[in-house]
């Protein structure tokens, strides 16, 4: 199993970052995707999933309005829009592959840095 991630970086307040996790060696469909973020105060915390199967979705209320998970089969890669960002959205990214929404054995991909400048 293996997840690659890209799309973090630096952007000014307010503005877009869509980050990407490529994943490779199981079934995409039939597992649950994730985005975890870390900040600096070394918090963690669950930004959105997308679960197996119907692909309902779920949010952190910290981001609902301006972050969009999403997925593609053809490509097994997910994807998280970020737009309108504020500088409290400066984190750390995971995205996750697991048979639910929980961190609890889940395969996790390198991380990518968001950093929000004010």
């Amino acid at each position: 199993v293996q997840l690659v991630e890209s799309g973090g970086g630096l952007v000014q307040s307010g503005g877009s970052l869509r980050l990407s996790c490529a994943t490779s060696g199981f079934t995409f469909h039939d597992y649950a995707i994730g985005w975890f973020r870390q900040t600096p105060e070394n918090e963690r915390e669950r930004v959105s999933c997308i679960s197996s199967g119907d692909d309902s979705t779920l949010y952190a209320d910290s981001v609902k309005g301006r972050f969009t998970i999403s997925r593609d089969s053809a490509t097994h890669t997910a994807y998280l829009q970020m737009n309108n960002l504020k500088a409290e959205d400066t984190a750390v990214y995971y995205c996750m592959m697991n048979v639910d929404c929980q961190p609890y054995g889940a395969y996790w991909g390198q991380g990518s840095q968001v950093t929000v400048s004010s």
